[in-house]
Parts: structure tokens; sequence; C-alpha cells
């Protein structure tokens, strides 16, 4: 049993931009991914001084994160794969909330699937 997807990176990004097209699923994502870095990062940071406090509340806001994108990508025709187990929900959500989405944002890719998504082109008149 693998822990990680061979070639994670190259087959998440392979189809992020069919997984991700709906405009409400877009528009979480831009807040949800943001949510989940600044909380990841709190927590290695409560856990680091020993404040149980941050560190709780930042592992609530991961979560928080994570149930946001979840109910995004509901919204979606074509779903992402489902988890394998543990070890490959880890590793792709790391790397989605780390790399594959930022990459998604910085290449334009974000942008264009919000202006072509059906729910952002105003109906004629």
């Amino acid at each position: 049993m693998r822990l990680v997807r061979p070639h994670l990176l190259q087959w998440q990004w392979s189809d992020y931009r069919a997984k991700h097209r709906d405009r409400v699923n877009l528009l979480l994502h831009i807040v949800a991914v943001p949510l989940f870095q600044i909380a990841a990062i709190g927590l290695v940071v409560g856990v680091a001084i020993g404040s149980g406090r941050m560190a709780g509340l930042a592992a609530a806001g991961t979560v928080a994160a994570i149930v946001i994108q979840g109910g995004g990508h509901r919204r979606e025709r074509e779903t992402p794969t489902p988890f394998a187990g543990p070890a490959d929900f880890v590793s792709r959500v790391v790397v989605e909330q780390w790399i594959t989405f930022p990459r998604f944002v910085f290449s334009g890719g974000w942008s264009h699937n919000l202006g072509r998504s059906p729910e952002s082109r105003s109906e004629p008149s």
C-alpha cells in the first residue's frame, strides 16, 4: 500500500481546471485556502509555544477550511477522485492548499474559470 500517490503534483494538476469550474466553488476556495494556510501556521506556532488555545483554534480553522472546500467540490460537475485512505487524504489536501491552488491562482486559471463559469455570464435581455 502506498502512502502518497505517485507523481502527486502532476496528477493533481492534470485535471485541476476541470474540477474547479463552479463559480461558488471558486469563490469558496479563494477564501478557504488562505484560511487553511493561516490556520496551519497558527497550529505549528501554537504547538511550538505550548499554547493549547491557539493550537485548538488553529486546528478548528484548518478543519473549517477543509469542510468549506468539500462543500464547494460537491457543486462541481466533475468531482474529485475519492480518497484512498488517510495518507492519501492528508497528502492531497496539503499539496492542494500549499502548491496546486496557489499555482492555479498565479497561473491565471482561477480567474479564467471564474470568468467562464455559467453563473458569471449575464443572460441576454
